[in-house]
């Protein structure tokens, strides 16, 4: 469905950009002495810088006008009240219900759930502080002291990206694990580190069928039969599952298995019981404070007007650069070690969601959705693709976010640090011209003919974007804000594309081939006949090396 008044907004979109690729952002700060305060929002300490886009506020007025064309604000209400928005499975996605403290009600197909999320979340805070406390304890009495998370996607990313970031909040004597691919290494190279007396294994599969997440699971109870014996295996293993059945065969007690809900998308699941290890980790109190940071941003995005309304902005100005400027990625750099996973954890997020073809009345899209996104923490980037970030071909847009104070770090080493973060962003915004080049050169001492030879490689455009957040410290609610803040973000550029943002089709394929080829390439006498020729030659070439 392409209706003529979204063809028509990305007209008016298209004719301004020529108008404004005329002006350089330099230009833009020279016009107005407010463009930072007013081309920046704040939420409490969380501040959003956006001035160093090349946009106008007639940009703004296109965007919101595309906005309500593709009626954002019916979409966002319809997603907050449990509407089956994720149409191609016929399911709400209320993953806002997990951190709602509003008191509110929400209803999913007539029925308040908010009773169910605050029970099964009290089972499992409970859980979390019984094993922090020491009331639970392994098939010997010593005390649980690691955690191993066996997941993968979304039952992974998360949980792993935030007991990272949020390890300042840990408790003393206790670790978190994260185990997700079927490569044996990554099981492996985790368990030679662990005593089997003192491992806790969390298996997080929602149907207990996940292909990877199984076969870890096994090897792991393996390990630890070999070691305690089978009578252990119920002290050490806890399960987030909604097949009791199957979970009760692996020998998992009722009563350490947590669940979550069909509305519940794997990559929106860290705020359920998939958040289990990181509640171990930092404890139930700290882990709410990471709840009530999701809760702020729903509010936020909820009630806030396009103008002011950061998720909002942030979708916005990603079509303005994926649609009209033509960028196809989008780099995430956080100036904090400790977010090291964050652009990995947002690469699902974004990728699985909007990397779609396909509009939600099962026509073809025809401008390109979902960009590439990636990311590395500063200041490590710089040494790494930051050169392509200032000199390449394609532009890269850039999130860099930082924070004003460290979490138990050196306060010289921050400085250097943010010194870096806003030097980048300066950078890719001023660029340095020929003339400029030269003159340094030339104040160097360097001859005519060899500044003629250097100068162009020298040379930096600038006018590449940017936006920066910056918050007073990185605590586990703003985490939970700035993980709010993205999934919100990608919703709002699924409205524009016409998309839906809550299925991932596009990973069924894979799994089904697999599992198709799976006996063929352990059996090494099986024909292999039907087979395309690559594949064919692909498992003989393993035949002949693995024998």
């Amino acid at each position: 469905m392409n209706r003529p008044e979204v063809a028509a907004a990305m007209a008016v979109l298209e004719a301004h950009r020529v108008e404004i690729s005329r002006k350089r952002t330099l230009d833009l700060f020279s016009e107005d002495p407010r463009r930072f305060e007013d081309f920046s929002l704040r939420l409490d300490d969380l501040l959003y810088d956006y001035s160093k886009n090349r946009l106008t506020r007639t940009t703004l007025h296109h965007l919101f006008d595309l906005a309500r064309v593709r009626q954002l604000e019916k979409r966002r209400e319809a997603l907050f009240s449990g509407e089956k928005v994720n149409v191609t499975e016929k399911r709400a996605a209320l993953h806002m219900a997990l951190r709602n403290f509003s008191g509110r009600a929400i209803y999913v197909d007539g029925r308040n759930v908010m009773p169910d999320v605050v029970d099964e979340r009290g089972k499992f805070l409970a859980f979390a502080q019984a094993i922090r406390s020491g009331e639970f304890v392994g098939a010997t009495g010593e005390r649980l002291t690691d955690i191993v998370n066996i997941g993968i996607g979304g039952s992974d990313l998360g949980p792993a990206m935030a007991a990272r970031a949020l390890s300042p909040f840990g408790a003393a004597g206790l670790s978190a694990h994260f185990v997700s691919n079927v490569d044996g290494s990554d099981l492996a190279d985790t368990l030679k580190r662990l005593d089997p007396a003192r491992t806790l294994f969390i298996v997080a599969s929602k149907t207990f069928t996940t292909q990877e997440t199984i076969k870890n699971a096994q090897s792991a109870r393996n390990w630890l039969v070999a070691a305690l014996g089978e009578a252990a295996v119920p002290h050490h293993f806890a399960a987030v599952s909604t097949r009791l059945d199957k979970v009760a065969a692996f020998g998992i007690l009722p009563d350490r298995v947590f669940g979550f809900w069909d509305w519940v998308g794997g990559r929106y699941s860290m705020w359920s019981a998939i958040g289990l290890s990181l509640a171990i980790l930092i404890g139930p109190e700290h882990f709410e404070e990471f709840l009530r940071g999701g809760f702020d941003i729903d509010e936020h995005f909820r009630t806030a007007p396009l103008s002011e309304n950061i998720p909002a902005l942030m979708g916005l100005i990603g079509v303005w650069h994926r649609n009209i400027w033509g960028y196809p990625a989008q780099a995430v750099i956080p100036y904090d070690q400790r977010l090291a996973r964050f652009p990995a954890y947002l690469q699902q997020l974004d990728m699985e969601s909007n990397g779609k073809s396909v509009q939600l009345d099962g026509d073809a899209v025809t401008r390109a959705t979902g960009p590439i996104v990636f990311g590395e923490p500063g200041t490590n980037g710089q040494h790494a693709f930051f050169q392509l970030l200032h000199q390449g071909t394609e532009v890269t847009p850039v999130d860099f976010i930082v924070a004003a104070e460290p979490n138990q770090a050196d306060a010289g080493h921050h400085a250097l640090l943010f010194a870096n973060c806003i030097a980048q962003s300066e950078a890719l915004m001023r660029g340095r011209s020929q003339d400029e080049v030269r003159k340094i050169l030339q104040a160097q001492g360097m001859a005519g003919a060899e500044i003629d030879a250097l100068a162009p490689h020298k040379v930096f455009s600038g006018d590449r974007p940017s936006s920066t957040f910056i918050y007073r410290q990185l605590t586990p609610r703003t985490l939970g804000r700035l993980v709010a803040l993205y999934e919100h973000k990608v919703f709002v550029q699924s409205v524009i594309w016409n998309i839906n943002p809550f299925d991932q089709w596009g990973v069924e394929l894979g799994k089904e081939l697999c599992n198709r080829l799976a006996p063929l390439v352990s059996d090494a006498g099986a024909d292999l006949a039907g087979l395309d020729g690559s594949t064919a030659g692909l498992i003989a070439a393993r035949r002949r090396l693995a024998s």
